[in-house]
């Protein structure tokens, strides 16, 4: 298991549909070593932080094995890595087999796994396409937010070394699926709510979900 690139950028507006976006979700490699900090990236920034950044979000990685999938996809698209917003592009770590709560050492930085990557507008934006949350949601093809343990530094080409595993947790596959083919799944949403590793902020809506099933 490997960082495959690391990616950065800093918040940017962009002239989307008649609007101006300001968004950070155009991310480029870099051959430096950075440090990562309790929030982001050295070079990195969220541009809103009302729904992206904080503890819980503070690095987002994406597996580089997903990437041809989107190429076939998309196959007029260009496709560098750091596409997706990732800061880092990931060799050997899938969703299905990535419990929340399990814990990672890259560099000399450590992370804990928090949560599957929930698409907003600024992917469409990123991509140009009003359709491309739709696609990736259908895709099931998350990735995976990090929580940053202990800070450190990090550069592409780094090994990922798991550190510890919590195998009662759920996947990030499963908390992702219960937003679309699992969405009704009781037993899932009551594991999800009782997930220590999970954010608080999702546990309440999962409560919601099991309290109010009309709740989407």
């Amino acid at each position: 298991m490997k960082v495959v690139s690391l990616n950065v950028g800093l918040p940017q507006d962009v002239a989307w549909r008649g609007r101006t976006v300001r968004t950070s979700i155009f991310k480029s490699p870099t051959g430096r070593r950075l440090r990562v900090r309790t929030l982001n990236l050295e070079g990195d920034e969220q541009a809103d932080l009302s729904v992206h950044g904080g503890v819980d979000k503070a690095v987002y990685a994406y597996p580089s094995e997903h990437y041809a999938y989107w190429r076939d996809e998309l196959p007029r698209t260009p496709l560098p890595f750091g596409a997706f917003g990732e800061n880092l592009t990931t060799e050997g770590l899938r969703e299905n087999d990535l419990h929340l709560g399990d814990r990672l050492r890259i560099g000399s930085a450590e992370f804990v796994v928090t949560q599957p990557r929930m698409p907003c507008y600024k992917l469409g934006v990123r991509f140009d396409r009003p359709d491309m949350v739709q696609r990736f949601l259908a895709a099931r093809r998350s990735g995976f937010y990090l929580a940053v343990l202990c800070e450190g530094d990090v550069a592409a080409g780094d090994p990922i070394e798991r550190t510890g595993r919590e195998p009662a947790e759920p996947t990030v596959a499963d908390i992702f699926g219960l937003y679309t083919v699992d969405a009704e799944n009781r037993d899932l949403l009551r594991r999800a709510t009782e997930s220590s590793a999970l954010p608080e902020s999702w546990r309440a809506y999962f409560r919601k979900r099991l309290w109010d099933p009309e709740t989407t």
